[in-house]
């Protein structure tokens, strides 16, 4: 059952969201938007994002509208025998379930699916958790701000001379939402019920993979390098320019060669210290102080229109307004906007293209807003 006619790739999927804040939330909404049916079960309060931060748009708070469009909302209080009847009406016509809780939480409210089975055998159970359902931290709370802490993310951020720094977003709970999405997508493909346990601490020590590789192969730790660079390659980091600032990155040797063509820097190509990568990675400092110094003669736009169109890997640093009003944020169709009752909401769109499937956006569901439509058709759901 649904409770309208739903198109797109995942169209004929129902998911059932238990989560609260964002990597669940955001890991539900990207199968909503490609037209799963994603029926978010809150309790009488809500997703705590109901009421995070102070921006409002209409009715809607913005930060829970960025992560709950395209959803369905019902209110059941697990712990009351009526609501787990509709709870487990919804387990048996569903395909998949979410839920970012806690392990203890997730266990006590029979939301695994050793749990479900008996209700639906083909369930497929997605956990995603900060450390995993088993494990000697699994019950610890888990943010964002930690994680990118334990796995030395925020070490690995931020000027040498400085201290460690958070990425300037939730990077783990956005990428554990995707990696959730993935995860339960698997399954679903596969076509049987089971268990799925995503931890982001797991997620986020995968995203280092080649840097964790070096060091498990070489006992060479990473550290962090002036201005963003990055670990093998260089020139790869932030440059001031005369205005503002430019990421360059230069990642072989013909990228190399243009470079110093464009800059009239012949000599560049002869000294053994800037005419490999291997002589640029081994004399970083003198490489690097020696691009800064020419940079600084030119603003970001002048660096960009003249090493752009030779081919090379370089953009003005700008900032999120700046991104979200660039022709090609409108030629990519980034920019949802979604009629409410109370105007337009606009928020960031999906960013997978699929064919010829025009993606379609519906606000984010009010508190409950589904319950009595879900209640009644779980009524004359076969127990």
């Amino acid at each position: 059952m649904t409770s309208e006619a739903v198109t797109g790739p995942l169209g004929k999927f129902r998911v059932v969201e238990i989560c609260h804040m964002l990597a669940g939330p955001y890991c539900g909404m990207l199968l909503a938007d490609l037209g799963a049916e994603v029926i978010k079960v809150e309790t009488g309060q809500g997703d705590i994002a109901r009421n995070t931060g102070a921006h409002i748009s209409g009715e809607h708070n913005i930060y829970f509208a960025s992560l709950n469009r395209n959803k369905k909302s019902v209110s059941l209080d697990l712990t009351l025998e009526a609501d787990r009847e509709v709870f487990q009406g919804l387990v048996r016509t569903s395909h998949g379930l979410i839920t970012n809780l806690r392990p203890r939480a997730i266990k006590k409210l029979g939301l695994t699916y050793e749990a479900l089975k008996v209700y639906n055998p083909n369930i497929a159970c997605l956990a995603l958790t900060g450390f995993g359902l088993e494990g000697p931290y699994s019950e610890l709370p888990a943010y964002d701000y930690i994680i990118q802490a334990m796995t030395g993310v925020a070490m690995l951020t931020g000027d040498p001379d400085g201290p460690p720094v958070r990425v300037g977003y939730s990077v783990v709970d956005n990428t554990g939402g995707m990696m959730g999405a993935v995860a339960l997508l698997a399954k679903l493909a596969e076509g049987r019920g089971g268990q799925i346990d995503v931890a982001l601490y797991d997620m986020m020590l995968s995203q280092l993979n080649y840097l964790a590789g070096t060091y498990l192969n070489t006992g060479e730790e990473p550290v962090r390098y002036p201005s963003g660079g990055h670990a093998f390659f260089v020139p790869a980091q932030i440059f001031a320019a005369l205005d503002g600032y430019v990421a360059l990155f230069i990642t072989h040797d013909r990228f190399w060669r243009i470079f110093a063509e464009q800059l009239s820097r012949p000599e560049w190509l002869q000294d053994a210290r800037f005419a490999t990568m291997l002589g640029r990675s081994n004399n970083r400092k003198v490489v690097v102080d020696t691009i800064a110094a020419q940079l600084r003669k030119k603003t970001a736009d002048e660096w960009v229109s003249m090493l752009q169109p030779a081919g090379l890997v370089i953009a003005g640093v700008g900032t999120l307004p700046r991104a979200l009003g660039d022709p090609n944020t409108n030629a990519r169709r980034m920019i949802a906007n979604i009629a409410t009752s109370s105007g337009v909401l606009r928020l960031v769109a999906n960013p997978i293209k699929i064919g010829e499937y025009a993606q379609h956006y519906a606000p984010p569901p009010i508190l409950g807003e589904h319950t009595e439509m879900y209640r009644t058709a779980m009524a004359k759901t076969p127990g």
